[in-house]
């Protein structure tokens, strides 16, 4: 899939959550197509090596900037920041994201708050500080990485609190999608299955014989791929890649943990 022809020299994208795991398979991606982007991530030091690496591998132009998408100060400082070293914004793509499962009743109270300023209202509000200026142009591309979770009903087990404001942010991007058709912005959403990151790292229940059950990155890179690579006159509104081999009403991840991806 890394071979799909698209062609974004010349292209900005913002992506958040990109100095590793799936953002960064991403970035390099579109790194591959030419693009300059605006990586964006909440630890510093993996943000400047991933933009370094890039810049020197592909020859593209990229900054890094600091953000933590549940702060909306963070998304206003990184449009800005996007904005005067590129001038414009051709793709957004929303990668950040925290989990934390756990059957309901144990559910840290706090980590509500947690799940929906980072995996909803990250989500929203930079969408919003985006889109105006593709609706001026009529020209843009969002694409957000949701969760494969939003296709099991019901949902599953230690995830109700995740995926219940996953299957609420699929439900804003399809109506986003029918809104911006008209300015001929296109909106995507991506439902991946477990993919190996982070997250599924730290997780010391997942055997090493359980690890190829889980995803590469690179197949999520590949829905963005294929995405940025249709028609101007079509648009896939949502691409699910689901693990072969892991079924969500036993997810292989141990909803005791709690990890930040």
């Amino acid at each position: 899939m890394a071979n799909v022809s698209v062609d974004l020299k010349g292209k900005v994208a913002v992506i958040t959550g990109a100095s590793r795991g799936i953002g960064k398979a991403i970035a390099t991606r579109l790194a591959e197509h030419g693009a300059n982007l605006v990586l964006a991530a909440r630890t510093q030091g993996p943000l400047d090596a991933t933009v370094n690496e890039l810049k020197a591998k592909y020859g593209i132009d990229a900054i890094g900037v600091p953000c933590d998408v549940a702060k909306l100060d963070h998304l206003q400082n990184l449009v800005a920041k996007a904005k005067d070293k590129f001038k414009q914004i051709d793709f957004l793509v929303n990668v950040a994201g925290v989990s934390s499962q756990h059957p309901f009743h144990e559910q840290p109270i706090e980590d509500f708050e947690m799940l929906a300023h980072v995996n909803y209202l990250g989500y929203v509000r930079l969408i919003r500080l985006v889109i105006p200026d593709m609706v001026a142009r009529k020209d843009g591309h969002i694409i957000n990485v949701v969760s494969g979770s939003t296709l099991v009903d019901p949902i599953p087990r230690g995830f109700l609190a995740y995926s219940s404001l996953k299957m609420g942010l699929r439900a804003f991007l399809k109506g986003l999608f029918w809104e911006m058709r008209e300015y001929n912005i296109k909106v995507t959403s991506l439902l991946p299955g477990v993919v190996a990151s982070d997250l599924t790292d730290h997780l010391k229940d997942v055997a090493v014989t359980q690890r190829d059950r889980l995803m590469d990155p690179k197949a999520v890179a590949d829905m963005v791929s294929f995405a940025l690579s249709v028609p101007a006159n079509a648009c896939p509104l949502e691409l699910a890649v689901i693990n072969q081999l892991t079924t969500w009403t036993k997810p292989i991840i141990d909803y005791k943990q709690t990890q930040a991806k």
